[in-house]
């Protein structure tokens, strides 16, 4: 059941759930974090509108910086801002940032600790048509392994917003990771966002398995949840915005509870979530494991929710991965 202490969309489960993509919360938190801090500025690399950077290019003009396809150039102009007391975002698409400009955000950013915020859009596989080229999906592995750096995978547009102003308010390099289709609004302005704080959505009275989730599937992950309780299957299913700092108190506990865990993450299973979890059980609390996700494999061009399907990381292929570690108990 779902855990009314959060106060999630009341119509979670509704067909006319709202839907909005993820990149529009970095949009509204990039102003709200800009009227609340005069130093925060703004970097796009010509994708001001793809990457929802447009309402504050029109309300602080002059602390947007237009560097045009140089996301080089970007990163390293943003780590000289980080260091001076600004507190540059910069966005383009994740294939590019942190993709193409890997060495510019390890020399000049990280090594440096600079104040900069990476936001890496059009992230995972439900970019759709745009094809592998444009499918970020080994992000959160390049992210999680720079030193210095932290990591939020938001679940919906509010979350998104509400990562967007916490970043802003943490010293150090943050990489934010947003999806360009539009999904589900499963959270509401009441709905507790910590970093470093995973938080639990659902919880069944008896609970067998622990759903780790992070991202657009945390959605699929409460859909399977429910598909499970009808057949009783009791599971506890955890919103890890936070990859890093992970939060290892709740993913111990919910392995103690439980004695299995699949996780659940739109990107390469090797380095994203699933091996933040894995390192945390490992050291502390082993148990049976399963992953949903990308498994060493490129995307393609197709529709977002078709993509989803095929490559495994949908309703029916977390049930089945629930099932399957229940069996190694």
């Amino acid at each position: 059941m779902l855990t009314d202490k959060l106060k999630l969309n009341p119509k979670l489960f509704d067909k006319d759930i709202e839907m909005r993509p993820t990149r529009d919360g970095y949009g509204e938190g990039l102003v709200l974090a800009a009227r609340e801090h005069q130093n925060v500025v703004a970097l796009t690399a010509d994708l001001t509108e793809s990457t929802r950077t447009e309402a504050f290019a029109n309300e602080f003009p002059e602390r947007f910086f237009e560097v045009g396809v140089a996301e080089q150039n970007m990163a390293t102009i943003a780590a000289g801002l980080g260091i001076t007391g600004k507190i540059p975002f910069i966005a383009s698409y994740a294939t590019f940032s942190p993709g193409r400009n890997y060495e510019q955000i390890r020399t000049t950013i990280a090594y440096n600790n600079s104040n900069v915020k990476i936001a890496g859009h059009h992230a995972g596989i439900s970019v759709g048509p745009d094809g592998a080229t444009h499918q970020a999906t080994e992000d959160i592995a390049i992210m999680r392994a720079m030193p210095n750096t932290k990591v939020f995978v938001p679940c919906d547009a509010i979350e998104a917003r509400k990562a967007t102003l916490a970043a802003a308010k943490i010293w150090g390099p943050v990489y934010l990771r947003f999806g360009r289709e539009k999904s589900p609004v499963i959270t509401t302005e009441t709905t507790p966002f910590t970093p470093g704080k995973a938080e639990v959505f659902w919880r069944s009275r008896k609970p067998k398995v622990a759903i780790i989730a992070c991202g657009i599937l945390v959605y699929r992950a409460l859909l399977a949840a429910r598909e499970l309780e009808k057949r009783k299957i009791g599971a506890v299913v955890v919103n890890n915005h936070s990859i890093k700092p992970i939060d290892e108190k709740t993913i111990l506990e919910v392995a103690k509870q439980t004695g299995a865990v699949v996780t659940t993450e739109e990107h390469q299973v090797n380095g994203g979530l699933g091996g933040a979890v894995v390192e945390v059980l490992a050291k502390h609390y082993p148990v049976p494991m399963e992953f949903v996700g990308l498994h060493d494999t490129f995307g393609e061009s197709g529709k977002p929710e078709e993509l989803i399907e095929k490559y495994g990381m949908g309703v029916k292929d977390i049930v089945a991965a629930v099932k399957k570690v229940m069996g190694r108990k």
